[in-house]
């Protein structure tokens, strides 16, 4: 067929784009070609509109072993011989139009990163934003994303150990599924994603390649509407079995230093996998798809290149150890075929039954090459004059404060999530040592030592959406508090970046401001960006969703007694608050939630204090004086006080501060505050080494009872009946 401008554009090419691939191969390019270029100039692809703002974050440093960018996913030392491989990416489109198959192929893609590397995965977590839990079709989607992500997890064999859920109006059409996995591996022992030596021959391992997922690149890089429904060809479909036996294929070859590179294919297939690790090893390939397994006959040469079918790999293998690495997939029953060569020409050449369908220069294919690269306009948010009117003055302290407590811990978003985390196997593997003592970070054990990995993913997209810059600060902060507070040490960060269309001023500006805020943090909390994802195009007819930079950390915890839980232990110990509580209900679930005020600025937050609170928790922890730890965030300080006395039934008593307004001090969201559990003995040392820390002596544990000022508020397991039952009353269709 003749290709056009028309054409360039069906296919989501500007003209200008089109230009630029005429020139770079001195001639029009035929379809195939052109259909390369479409994905992999694909925001999802080459994150032409990120990039530039992208490479200002701090991306070497800490215990880094390779820079962001360089590989697959993140590569952390962590001692002993061992490194941590991370990534955390989105799935968030394809969910929006098939739940289960979305969710499900996003948990199984974000496991290949990391095993490609040579990484056995041993944690996963996920952040998901869901519109109202009433609604039907949220709740629709809710079962579908929760379904898909349990089932692949469970089947593959990796524990789900933890994540975050939130409820907002503004995700309604767009839920977000961001899916976070971590890995464990031998210093040394990685797995390079690249090609290099001509001659040395290209296999293609795994499962069949079908027509399903084809342009799901291009379809993450656009905005959901009406029609969507009709691009569920873009929507890929998972076999978790076919995926564990990979990985265990894939683990063995690893070991018989057979292997020149290896990469997933993810979005884009195979065009993607031959152009960057060509690129990367600055060589070409010649391809064959007439031999490439295929699960539907005729499939055209640019159908076989665009496909997203999953549980495939492409590996390089030294020439002349091709019977080692043949054998291994036999053993384990999976494809692996031999379609090509490495060729010292850095130049990708496909061929279908002899004749030659597309032939370009790898590097113009890929981010950081020929893909093109924009700095958008940006435009401060209208809605920022409402945030600059909102004053605290101007809203009344309610009188009934356990009523207002009742309301904050039934909300959706406050609630335990009690029924979406039965439905994952988080104790597959036995390496969750914290699943029966919780804290602010989940724990994967490292086996054979006395370390452990600890991790989390955190953003409060109310907080990103009243000051990005600042918004993201506190998400990057409460990553690391949690760790902090759980008896570890941050360590790094990968992010997945959520945010409505690139080409609306406001939506870059809260992009632009949320970058800087992220590198700002980083680099206090040394804690280098690793990688990670960007999803632009969250947005429906109605507008954009929050904006939404999760923030997925990891963690050391040294020595495994250090561990230190969210849960009170005994009655009478005393409980502190250490950090500053403020006249502060700014974008708090109180204010937002039950008082309905959508417009006010982000939580009081300073770097400098929390860095020294983070400082202080850690040395305290160390000191032994504290037996248990627990950030404030959402809920303010009653929802704290709450978590850690439901976990064994019991109850504490508490007087707030009389120079505090009482809704500010109970459910205030100010940042850079921690609780604490001392024993009676302990309490004398602790506060010598608050030194000049600010802080204050709440009150005590109880036996089960909750007292706030005298008042009793009740017992503390008619409190955690309610929190737990909010969501699965709703999925249900039942009355609490």
């Amino acid at each position: 067929m003749e290709v056009t401008l028309e054409t360039a554009k069906q296919l989501g090419l500007t003209e200008e784009e089109f230009n630029k691939i005429k020139e770079i191969l001195g001639r029009t390019p035929n379809f195939t070609e052109l259909s390369m270029y479409s994905v992999m100039w694909s925001e999802h692809c080459s994150y032409k509109n990120s990039i530039a703002l992208l490479k200002t974050l701090p991306r070497e440093g800490g215990k880094l072993l390779v820079k962001a960018g360089e590989e697959n996913a993140g590569l952390v030392d962590i001692g002993d011989g061992w490194a941590c491989v991370f990534k955390i990416e989105s799935h968030n489109h394809p969910s929006a139009i098939e739940p289960f198959q979305g969710a499900a192929t996003g948990v199984g893609g974000i496991h290949r990163d990391i095993f490609t590397m040579g990484a056995r995965p041993v944690a996963a977590l996920n952040s998901l934003r869901f519109g109202n839990p009433e609604d039907a079709r949220t709740q629709h989607l809710i079962r579908g994303i929760v379904h898909g992500i349990g089932h692949y997890g469970n089947c593959f064999g990796v524990p789900t150990i933890g994540g975050e859920v939130y409820f907002d109006e503004c995700y309604s059409t767009n839920p977000l599924v961001n899916a976070m996995s971590v890995g464990i591996v031998r210093v040394g022992k990685t797995v390079s994603a690249t090609s290099y030596g001509e001659g040395n021959p290209v296999f293609i391992v795994g499962s069949d390649t079908g027509k399903d997922g084809i342009g799901g690149a291009s379809f993450a890089s656009a905005n959901i509407d009406e029609d969507s429904a009709e691009d569920l060809p873009a929507v890929q479909v998972g076999d978790p079995f076919q995926e564990k036996k990979l990985l265990e294929a894939c683990m063995e070859i690893a070991e018989t230093g057979a292997l020149i590179g290896m990469q997933d294919m993810g979005a884009a297939g195979i065009t993607c996998s031959c152009s960057e690790m060509s690129a990367k090893g600055e060589h070409g390939m010649h391809i064959d798809l007439t031999k490439v397994p295929t699960r539907q006959q005729g499939m055209k040469a640019w159908e076989m290149l665009l496909s997203e079918s999953q549980e495939r790999m492409l590996i390089v293998v030294k020439k002349g150890r091709e019977q080692e690495v043949l054998k291994v997939f036999e053993k384990w029953d999976l494809n692996c075929v031999q379609i090509g060569e490495v060729t010292k020409e850095p130049r990708l050449k496909y061929y279908l039954h002899g004749k030659l369908e597309a032939d370009v220069p790898a590097e113009s294919l890929v981010l950081g090459g020929g893909a093109p690269v924009y700095h958008r306009e940006t435009k401060v948010p209208a809605y920022f004059e409402k945030i600059k009117q909102f004053s605290v003055d101007k809203i009344p302290v309610p009188e009934d404060l356990k009523a207002i407590a009742e309301k904050i811990i039934s909300q959706p978003d406050i609630a335990s999530k009690r029924w979406i985390y039965t439905q994952y196997d988080s104790m597959v593997g036995t390496g969750n040592a914290g699943y029966n003592a919780p804290s602010d970070a989940q724990m994967a054990l490292v086996k054979g030592t006395k370390k452990a990995l600890l991790m989390t993913t955190d953003c409060n997209g109310r907080y990103v959406f009243a000051n990005p810059y600042q918004g993201t600060m506190t998400a990057v902060a409460e990553a690391a508090r949690n760790i902090v507070c759980s008896g570890g040490q941050p360590l790094a960060v990968t992010n997945c970046l959520n945010f409505g269309n690139p080409y609306d001023p406001e939506v870059y500006y809260q992009f632009s401001e949320a970058i800087k805020g992220m590198g700002d943090a980083c680099r206090r909390f040394d804690t280098p960006v690793t990688g990670g994802n960007v999803s632009f195009y969250n947005q429906s007819p109605d507008g954009p969703v929050f904006p939404t930079p999760v923030i997925g950390m990891v963690g050391l915890l040294n020595d495994l007694k250090n561990h230190t839980t969210l849960n009170f232990k005994n009655p009478g110990d005393n409980i502190y608050l250490i950090g500053q509580s403020r006249n502060d209900i700014n974008s708090s679930a109180y204010l937002y939630k039950v008082l309905g005020e959508k417009y006010s600025p982000a939580p009081h937050f300073d770097p400098e204090e929390e860095f020294a609170l983070q400082k202080m928790t850690g040395m305290l922890i160390q000191a032994g004086v504290v037996r248990s730890a627990h950030d404030i965030s959402d809920g303010g300080l009653f929802t704290t006080l709450l978590e850690s006395a439901m976990v064994d039934d019991l109850g504490f008593k508490i007087e707030t501060n009389k120079t505090i307004r009482k809704d500010a001090f109970l459910f205030g969201e100010s940042q850079s505050r921690v609780v604490v559990s001392v024993r009676e003995g302990d309490c004398a040392e602790f506060e010598r080494l608050l030194g000049g820390v600010i802080f204050e002596r709440l009150g005590e544990v109880t036996e089960g009872n909750i007292l706030v000022d005298g008042e009793n508020w009740g017992k503390t397991v008619d409190w955690k009946n309610k929190y737990d039952t909010v969501l699965e009353n709703l999925m249900e269709g039942t009355v609490n």
